[in-house]
Formats: C-alpha cells, sequence, structure tokens
C-alpha cells in the first residue's frame, strides 16, 4: 500500500493559488481590500511576531495607532532610492509596550518602499569597468542569502551593507570564499594539514608568512558584489523562530520569533581582475573557478539551511547529497513571517490591535527543525542529556559551541501549490492549503569521511520516522483535518506530510501488525546507526528522563512514553483516534481547563499543582502527537503513564479490537 491520502470532504479541484497576488501597499490600510487578514496576535512586550493588543491610547478616537515610532506627523517617508538603513532611525526607541508590531511595521516599509534600481546599475556598471567585461560572471541565489553579522536597532540582524547603505557581498567574503575552497580541494587531494594547504595557496591569495617575498601579496583583487537591478536586490523581511532551547542542562519550550533582514533570490556580479605586476591569467582563471564552487557550497550564515547557495548558470548543484525525497503537505502550512496589514482600534474595549497575514512558504528550515526534534524526543529515551545535547549540537549545529553540524538540509523546487483558506466567511468552502517540493539531504563540509555511511543511516530512518510521527509546520502535533461544523475559523486545522514516491523504502502495510515491524525496523535501524557513530545505546530498556505527573511530563520517547498504531472508524470527518481525543478534551474542559490541558495542550495560562506546589503554566504544546496514514494512525503519548493521558489511551484500547490498537514503544 503506497501512503496516499483521502479525500477530503467537500474537496474540489485544485485552485490557482493567490500566494503571488499581494496586496497593494497603497491600499493596505483598508481591511476591506486585504483579502487574507489572518489573525490577532498578541505581543504583551516579550514577542516580535507582528502584532500586539494594549490598552488606552486611542490618540482622539482610535484614529491614530498608538506607535511610539509612527503617527501622521512622524512617519518613515524617505525617497525611494534612500537605502533600507534610512528606516532604521525610527527604531531608536525606549522600550515601549508597541515596539515589537511596530518593528514588524517599519520592516515591512523598507521592503515595499526601496527602489535601488538606479544606484544598483551605476554599481554593477562600475565593477564591469573596473574588472572588465570579460573577468565577471553572474551568480543567483536559490532561496535566501544572509551575509554579514550587522545588529541594527532592536537588535535586529541586517544583512551586509555599503557606505551608503545597499546590500551587497564585501570583497573580503568573496576572496574568503575562494581561499577556504582551495585549501579544502588542496586537503583532500594530497592528505595535508590546513597549515600546509595554507602554504601551497600563497602564491594566490598572498601570505605574510611565505618564504618567497612575490608571494606575501595576493595575485587576484576581488571586488565587491551587488544585487542585479533585474533582481529587485532581493531584500526582505525574514523570520527565526527559536522553539526550544537547552538551558541549565534541560530543555524549555519558548518560543522566541524575531524578524530580520534577508534577501530573496537576488542574482550578483561578481567581478575579480589581476593585481598589478601580475600578467598570468592562468591564476585569475584558478581563483576563479574556486570561487564559483566555494559559491555553490554556500556563504554568509545558516549554509546548512538553504541560505546563502549561489549557482553561476550552467553550473550543477555542488552538493554531497545523500538522501531525498518528494514530499506534499497539506493543511495548516509551513509559514515565514508574519506580514503587517493594519492597526485596529477597538473602542469599546478601549484596546489597541495589529492584524497581521502569515505568509505560506516552503523553508527547509521548519524540516531541519522537526528533524532536529525527532532526534532529540528519541535519543532522550536512551542516552543521557548530556550525551544529547552534545550529539546534537554536531549533527545540527548548534551556537553554543559553535558548531555549523554534519548535515545540510535544502528544498528544491518548493512551492505553495493551494494557499490556506481565507480566515474568514469567504474561506468557508475553501479546501486545506497545499505545498510540495523535494526535501535533501547532503552532508556538510565538517561530516567527519569516516562517519558517513552512519549518518546516512541515521538520517534515512530518522527521516522515514518523522513523515510518520506528525507533520511539518503550523499544526504538526494534529493531522489535517475539517472543523465539523464550520463555526469557527481556521477551518481546516492540523498538517500531514506525505511521501512523494514508489520506492518500496516508503511503502506502508495494510495492517497494523505488519506496519508494527516495519516501524520498529526503522527505529532499531535509527539506533544502531546511533551506536555506528560511537554511542551506546540500549533501546531495549529506555531511560525514565523525568518522571511524570498529571500535569507535566517531558518530551521523550523514554519509559513513559507510549506509540501506538490504531484502526477504527469515526462517526466524524475525524481520524479515529483524534475523534476520542477532542470528545474528551471537550468534556475535560467543561468541567476543569487544567485536566483538558494536560490531555491536549493548551495556550490559556492555569495554576495546577505539580509535586504539591501550585505553578503557573503558560503556553503549553499537546502532550500528543497524532499522525493519519490513511489506513491506521499512529499516536505518540508523552508521559502516558498518568491521567488523564494514561486515561485516554486505556479508552482508545477498550474500544478497539486488540488486532487494531498495537503497542510500537516501548518493545513488546
Amino acid at each position: 500500500m503506497v501512503f496516499d491520502r483521502p479525500q477530503k470532504p467537500g474537496q474540489s479541484q485544485p485552485k490557482p493559488s493567490p500566494a503571488t497576488n499581494r496586496p497593494n501597499p497603497a491600499i493596505q490600510k483598508s481591511s476591506s481590500q486585504t483579502p487574507k487578514t489572518k489573525k490577532i496576535i498578541t505581543v504583551g512586550g516579550g514577542g516580535s511576531s507582528g502584532g500586539g493588543r494594549s490598552k488606552g491610547g486611542d490618540d482622539g478616537g482610535g484614529k491614530n495607532p498608538p506607535s511610539p515610532w509612527l503617527n501622521p506627523d512622524n512617519e518613515p517617508n524617505p525617497a525611494t532610492t534612500a537605502s533600507f538603513v534610512e528606516y532604521l532611525r525610527w527604531m531608536r526607541s525606549p522600550d515601549h509596550e508597541y515596539k515589537d508590531p511596530t518593528k514588524v511595521q517599519i520592516l515591512q516599509m523598507t521592503e515595499e518602499r526601496a527602489n535601488y534600481r538606479d544606484r544598483l546599475t551605476q554599481l554593477t556598471q562600475r565593477t564591469e569597468l573596473i574588472a572588465g567585461k570579460e573577468n565577471t560572471f553572474q551568480v543567483k541565489c536559490a532561496w535566501r542569502i544572509r551575509v554579514g553579522g550587522h545588529r541594527g536597532p532592536e537588535s535586529i540582524l541586517l544583512p551586509a551593507f555599503d557606505a551608503l547603505g545597499m546590500p551587497y557581498i564585501p570583497s573580503s567574503t568573496l576572496r574568503g570564499v575562494a581561499r577556504s575552497q582551495a585549501i579544502q580541494e588542496i586537503i583532500g587531494k594530497e592528505k595535508i594539514s590546513w597549515k600546509e594547504a595554507e602554504k601551497k595557496v600563497a602564491p594566490y591569495f598572498g601570505s605574510l608568512e611565505a618564504k618567497n617575498r612575490a608571494d606575501r601579496a595576493g595575485k587576484v583583487i576581488f571586488l565587491d558584489a551587488y544585487p542585479l537591478p533585474n533582481s529587485g536586490c532581493g531584500l526582505t523581511v525574514d523570520m527565526a523562530n527559536n522553539i526550544w532551547k537547552w538551558e541549565n542542562g534541560s530543555l524549555k519550550y519558548d518560543p522566541n520569533p524575531n524578524p530580520f533582514l534577508s534577501l530573496k533570490q537576488p542574482s550578483f556580479l561578481i567581478g575579480l581582475r589581476l593585481a598589478s605586476g601580475c600578467n598570468d591569467s592562468t591564476i585569475l582563471k584558478k581563483v576563479q573557478q574556486w570561487l564559483i564552487k566555494g559559491l555553490q557550497s554556500g556563504i554568509g550564515s545558516q549554509v546548512n539551511t538553504g541560505y546563502g547557495e549561489l549557482m553561476k548558470a550552467g553550473e550543477g548543484r555542488l552538493s554531497d547529497e545523500f538522501f531525498r525525497i518528494d514530499f506534499s503537505l497539506q493543511g495548516q502550512l509551513i509559514h515565514g513571517r508574519q506580514k503587517f496589514t493594519e492597526w485596529k482600534c477597538n473602542n469599546d474595549k478601549n484596546t489597541w490591535q495589529t492584524r497581521g497575514q502569515a505568509e505560506a512558504e516552503v523553508r527547509p528550515i521548519a524540516f531541519k527543525s522537526m528533524l532536529r526534534y525527532w532526534f532529540r524526543t528519541l535519543a532522550l529515551g536512551v542516552l543521557e542529556l548530556s550525551q544529547v545535547k552534545e550529539w546534537e549540537a554536531k549533527l545540527f549545529g548548534a551556537i553554543q559551541p559553535k558548531q555549523r553540524g554534519w548535515v545540510r538540509f535544502d528544498v528544491l523546487e518548493g512551492k505553495v501549490t493551494r494557499n490556506e483558506p481565507q480566515p474568514n466567511r469567504m474561506g468557508q468552502n475553501d479546501d486545506y492549503g497545499e505545498q510540495e517540493g523535494i526535501l535533501t539531504l547532503a552532508y556538510s563540509l565538517e561530516a567527519p569521511e569516516g562517519q558517513k555511511e552512519a549518518i546516512a543511516k541515521l538520517f534515512q530512518n530518522l527521516t522515514w520516522l518523522m513523515f510518520h510521527l506528525g507533520g511539518v509546520g503550523q499544526g504538526a502535533r494534529r493531522p489535517c483535518y475539517s472543523r465539523q461544523d464550520r463555526s469557527a475559523a481556521p477551518w481546516w486545522r492540523g498538517s500531514t506530510l506525505i511521501p512523494d514516491s514508489d520506492e518500496s523504502f516508503w511503502k506502508l502495510p495494510v495492517t497494523p501488525k505488519e506496519f508494527q515491524t516495519l516501524f520498529q525496523n526503522r527505529l532499531q535501524g535509527f539506533y544502531k546507526a546511533l551506536g555506528d557513530l560511537g554511542v551506546s545505546v540500549n533501546y531495549r530498556s529506555p531511560k525514565t528522563v523525568v518522571q511524570p505527573t498529571s500535569h507535566s511530563w517531558f518530551e521523550a520517547v523514554d519509559s513513559h512514553c507510549k506509540i501506538i498504531v490504531v484502526r477504527g472508524e469515526s462517526d466524524t470527518n475525524k481520524p479515529y483516534s483524534l475523534d476520542l481525543l477532542h470528545q474528551q478534551f471537550h468534556q475535560l474542559e467543561n468541567q476543569q481547563y487544567t485536566e483538558a490541558k494536560s490531555l491536549c495542550g493548551g495556550v490559556k495560562n492555569d495554576r495546577p499543582k505539580i509535586n504539591g506546589s501550585e505553578i503557573t503554566r503558560k503556553v503549553t504544546p499537546s502532550p500528543m502527537w497524532i499522525s493519519d496514514l490513511d489506513k491506521y494512525q499512529v499516536v505518540t503519548v508523552f508521559g502516558a503513564t498518568e491521567d488523564p493521558r494514561k486515561k485516554y489511551l486505556k479508552e482508545l484500547r477498550d474500544r478497539t479490537s486488540p488486532q487494531n490498537y498495537i503497542q510500537l514503544w516501548p518493545f513488546t
């Protein structure tokens, strides 16, 4: 049986995606002319996701937003040719409760109002004149790029920019890329040390330690690289959101969305020329070859997650790829930034609100984050916390200690094939959103040669497990389903990730019993590969990370976690296991919200007692993951040995025949 997604109730033929139909900035102030207003986002002084709500400050009847920077008498309105840096001075303000949504609004202005065409035309012409047209070439960014580590007002990450505020790639960066590529190639061919390889590239790039005086200065001049005018510069608002973080040797759930500026799909003009006194054209040609390969490997930050790959026309992708899978994603989709649409004043409640629109985007970082999550969750049940943290950093990268990671994650041909329904009555009969692309995994330059086989086996099994344990993006812990009565938006919720492949590796059996064998083989393959990397693993005797209680649990596949496969019929359009979960949740919600939150998670604050002490719980992710595989569902329950989660599994088992309720973890 191939993993096919059943037709959804009321599903129609795919419709043209409105993803490219962006609202005109000139009419953004009119909510009636912004067709995809998503929701109101509460900021509360800590987030920066593009929205806020606050009391007071109606400024004469709610005509003007309560912004510390923006009002009719003080709003950024520079010439369209002014650089994006010109907008940043409007952010230089003391801390203010409306700071975060206004920051997003100003960043959006820099994207929508700037016109750098004339200046970039001058800069690219200058490059051709200095280098000679025959010594220039163009490269295009496959997705996004951010070169430079500048921090602007409010600690916003900014791309590198010149003295006039034009985004660019500094010549020093290009030289470093070419030199690094040359050294790595020599090391690979001659099996020598980095220090020895540096001596061999000195005749090209120069070295103060060179014995030959002529080799102390570089033979090639690198020019600053600017975006081509016809690429529109590519400056756009981007978003980073670190949901989980290690803190004091433990994990903390703390979503922290931060907007920043990057360049999206720009093209650059690269120019090189021989230094004065050097006439050897073969040197220039060789350095250019190294530079082209280095740019293909990726430059700047986040090169292991799809950023920074620059390709010359006619050149193939330079990637040590070991795994790929076509996929489609159905449901609430992967999103990038939350796009500001307007301020709204609720005079009845004397509150200000901002409205935002989440932009659907296929982002490689979403897949990397999900694979990272499942690696950590699976490893925590068999390794010590310190070991998990160490190996997570090696495989995926880390900031402290700084590591780039052994694997690169990318998505090719990613696109939104059907946008999510509008969050109002107009979208009530729309289909679910859909995205598709090709997920690729490749070795990074840091991957140890002798461990590549084990790395490949680990990630092949981990990727398979990710596809069959949950989704990606918004609503990833639930499969795609439709609200039965369509009384509340969003009409479609959840996320179903589907591998689009006929290969035997991805084919699923018909019965839950057969799936048990397949799933456990994949899980054992993951643990065996972890052992091949040099880690001692005993998955037959899982650990207890933290003793769970009714209202606390640890997200780990440990001795208190249960994973089951279940099959049954539902009276609604929801999968069988999800239908029962929602029934129990609503029963508990009407009696005691704390119990309901400990079953399904929740966003409302509550104060349960845990080990005799009352604590405040804020946003709490669901302790359950449900994946719909068409004929059956896979249900993962953290802290499954305590009620109300234990009670849910018992009722699910009691309602289901033994051959249709089978435990996958712990192994029996």
